[in-house]
């Protein structure tokens, strides 16, 4: 029995030959499918196109998730850190200048075309930081909200010599497109969509620029007490220091020392825990069955004396050293 297929069919048939993409080529097969008449003579052509879109439907989600993956950067050191900013804020150079990594820095914008990371050492600890694209007026890059939402907190680049407070609205902008909030506020956009609230460190960039410090002052007398604000200058190695200890801070994180008994504490590898931890959960952290097992512990630095016990609730400290007795 013939097809008999109508020109509509050709004209789509035509459409999924030059087709690039899969999506392109499965739309232009379900065309063909929804135009072809049905009866006998079409059975076998249609169970043909629908394996056809099977197999390109499979092949194109296969393709996604390997991309998906790509982007997917596995924290490492005590935290990690996205590093945000506008074309040309300094972002690359910063990242280049406090940690091992080798993104593209050049003085035009647009150099950095995927996310790229690298670990900052501070004192005894290291921090990852991920140099990502940077955001503008285009829409961002399908897999970025991702990216920046897993991390524990956003450091914002602005060019102090460029109009910083604008700068920041289009970046509160770009991050509420994503669904991202930073600072006080509502948890919901207007449209009653959950957003993601993150911590996150202002860093005015290319303050050795920035002449009698003008912009670097309106940015911190607008957001202080809502975020924490520091001025350095990536090229000239100014402020890195105080960057390093405001981005401590943001991160809400301390560091505890162990020690056994009549041995010296180790100061190389200390424990990572959020502020508020108590003793109890740092002795899980060492190892999973100390909680259940722990009978007391003995601490060094915030305590009243050296040495003096502590029970499970009590609260530790950066700095602290406990010795736990199980």
């Amino acid at each position: 029995m013939p097809a008999n297929l109508p020109p509509q069919y050709f004209e789509a048939e035509k459409r999924f030959r030059l087709a690039k993409s899969p999506q392109d080529k499965i739309t232009a097969l379900e065309d063909m499918l929804s135009i072809m008449p049905k009866h006998k003579g079409t059975d076998h052509l249609r169970a043909e196109l629908r394996r056809r879109i099977a197999r390109l439907t499979q092949a194109s989600d296969k393709k996604a998730a390997t991309q998906r993956a790509s982007m997917v950067i596995e924290k490492e050191g005590a935290a990690q850190v996205a590093v945000i900013g506008l074309p040309n804020a300094g972002k690359s150079q910063l990242v280049s200048r406090v940690t091992n990594a080798s993104p593209t820095v050049a003085a035009y914008p647009f150099t950095t075309q995927s996310a790229t990371p690298g670990m900052m050492q501070f004192e005894n600890i290291q921090i990852q930081l991920i140099d990502t694209p940077p955001l503008s007026s285009h829409p961002v890059e399908y897999r970025l909200p991702h990216t920046l939402k897993r991390t524990d907190a956003l450091s914002i680049v602005l060019d102090l010599t460029g109009a910083p407070l604008v700068q920041m609205e289009a970046i509160i902008t770009q991050l509420g497109n994503m669904r991202i909030a930073i600072g006080e506020g509502k948890t919901e956009d207007e449209q009653g969509r959950t957003l993601t609230r993150m911590k996150a460190l202002i860093v005015g960039n290319k303050t050795d620029l920035d002449e009698g410090g003008e912009n670097y002052s309106d940015l911190r007398e607008m957001y202080q007490g809502e975020l924490p604000v520091v001025a350095i200058s990536a090229s000239e190695g100014i402020g890195l220091d105080e960057m390093k200890l405001k981005l401590l801070q943001v991160l809400d994180i301390i560091r505890v020392y162990t020690k056994t008994p009549g041995q010296k504490p180790d100061f190389e590898d200390p424990i990572i825990l959020d502020r508020g931890t108590t003793l109890e959960d740092a002795a899980a952290e060492v190892h999973k069955d100390f909680r259940q097992k722990l009978k007391f512990a003995r601490l060094w630095g915030s305590g009243k004396y050296d040495g003096v016990m502590v029970k499970r609730d009590y609260v530790l400290q950066d700095g602290d050293v406990i010795e736990l007795h199980i």
